[in-house]
């Protein structure tokens, strides 16, 4: 089939939303893109037919896909890679193909809103039914950009998915139909980003939060896996030591280490645990460090020792990642009350549900402490993906990650200090835990009531398209 000059204009618009797209929704997204990358994409389907619709769709979505195949590759097998950028691939083909058939059936501007009806009832799905969560939810692509998180404090991740997706979509339009056709819904998009902006300028303290809690953080990149050797083993404990002795002599009240540290059986596991309950009492300092126990099956915990060198709490981690599918999961959470301050305990990955920040503003804590371990080319994605969980729920981070970043971010998604970990002999950082949060949000005692409002409406329009499509087809054959 011979290309036409329509269908070469939007190959080329298909490209380029793949490349803005994925500029913008990868592991480093340049936020600000984030408002019009797929606009490109949208103009080349709404001046398409269904079949090169798809097509241009499966282009741009595996282009801007492609953002995340070499970090997948170094967490999965490489097929599974390419199947887990397949699949958001599609979910690009499903959101925007749909969309489009909605906007195709109905001649009013308000059809518009399919699209960023269908992403926040993709997003709202994937937070609760998938295992890694929403992780690649559109609205993380503005975790570096404070003024626009603000929204997650009323709607959740939803309402910032909606805006975010609302003004592609009507730019999309306003080129393909022309302004006048959609200046109402060009207007309450403007009218929507202006205000999702000046709320969040609003809401954020002009000035740094008020500075509490004296923390430690240190972080050994090395693993102590079953086939390092003893005097390896050794020297990464001796080195903690050091960090936690070094760090509470500089007036630390509380040590945070990374996420398991070592995989022990339950024998060596004890011997640690009475090795880091003296190192508590030695420090005077609360201590808290994760360690997977492997008694048949494995735990990923979080000890926390008190100064006293009594084990205050022994979390274990909800959310598991892909490499601990087989692990034994916890479902207890835990608030500790520490010098006035209250802390819930997280470990990695549950900070990537928002389920545990509304858990945890339920319960009352003002901070979370997260020991955590990333995959160095996620560190920054996960650091920045974890402190929305404070902007949603009203709570501060802090957080320890091997191969990663050790992070102290505020209730409203500020990073107040920050650094990479290292190999041996490893990094520390000494700071404040914002002491002043907002308290409990609208987001933190409504949850996803707006997200779920959103599904029910797009499998309403889902319905609708399909209607449509099958009303077509009976006035083709003549039924």
């Amino acid at each position: 089939m011979r290309m036409t000059r329509n269908d070469a204009i939007d190959l080329g618009l298909a490209i380029v939303g793949g490349l803005l797209m994925r500029w913008s929704f990868g592991l480093y997204p340049l936020w600000w893109l984030a408002w019009i990358a797929p606009a490109p994409l949208l103009a080349a389907v709404l001046r398409s037919t269904a079949r090169m619709a798809l097509v241009w769709s499966l282009l741009a979505g595996l282009i801007a896909a492609s953002a995340n195949l070499h970090y997948f590759s170094t967490v999965m097998p490489l097929p599974a890679a390419l199947l887990s950028m397949v699949m958001s691939a599609l979910l690009w083909v499903l959101v925007v193909c749909q969309a489009r058939r909605v906007m195709k059936a109905s001649a009013s501007p308000w059809a518009l809103l399919a699209y960023p009806l269908l992403w926040c009832a993709a997003d709202t799905l994937l937070a609760h039914l998938h295992p890694d969560g929403n992780w690649p939810s559109l609205a993380y692509s503005q975790a570096g950009f404070a003024p626009a998180l603000q929204i997650t404090s009323l709607l959740g991740v939803a309402g910032l998915v909606f805006v975010l997706s609302l003004a592609p979509v009507v730019l999309a339009a306003a080129a393909v139909r022309g302004r006048r056709a959609v200046r109402w819904p060009l207007g309450m998009a403007a009218v929507l980003v202006a205000a999702s902006f000046g709320f969040g300028v609003a809401r954020i303290p002009s000035s740094p939060a008020p500075q509490g809690e004296l923390v430690g953080l240190a972080s050994i990149d090395d693993f102590i896996g079953p086939r390092v050797p003893a005097a390896q083993v050794e020297r990464i404990w001796s080195q903690y030591e050091r960090h936690v002795e070094a760090l509470a002599g500089q007036g630390a009240h509380i040590v945070l280490l990374p996420e398991k540290i070592a995989v022990l059986a339950p024998d060596a596991a004890a011997l640690l645990r009475q090795r880091m309950a003296r190192l508590a009492v030695r420090s005077q300092v609360w201590l808290s460090l994760g360690v997977g126990i492997d008694d048949g099956r494995t735990t990923n915990h979080q000890w926390l020792f008190a100064p006293d060198g009594s084990l205050a709490a022994d979390y274990v981690k909800h959310h598991l990642a892909p490499p601990e599918r087989s692990y034994a999961t916890g479902s207890a959470f835990d608030v500790q009350a520490i010098n006035g301050t209250r802390y819930g305990l997280a470990i990695c990955k549950d900070a990537h549900f928002a389920e545990m920040g509304r858990a945890y503003a339920g319960l009352g804590a003002q901070a979370l402490l997260v020991p955590a371990w990333d995959f160095g080319e996620d560190g920054e994605y996960a650091a920045r993906l974890s402190a929305v969980r404070g902007v949603e729920s009203g709570v501060a981070m802090v957080r320890a990650s091997r191969e990663g970043l050790l992070t102290i971010s505020d209730a409203y998604g500020r990073v107040v200090m920050e650094k990479a970990s290292g190999p041996l002999p490893g990094v520390t950082m000494l700071g404040r835990v914002p002491a002043a949060a907002p308290g409990a949000t609208l987001y933190s005692r409504v949850g996803d009531v707006f997200g779920w409002l959103c599904t029910v409406a797009a499998i309403l329009l889902f319905a609708v398209g399909w209607a449509h499509r099958a009303h077509a087809v009976l006035a083709m054959t003549g039924a």
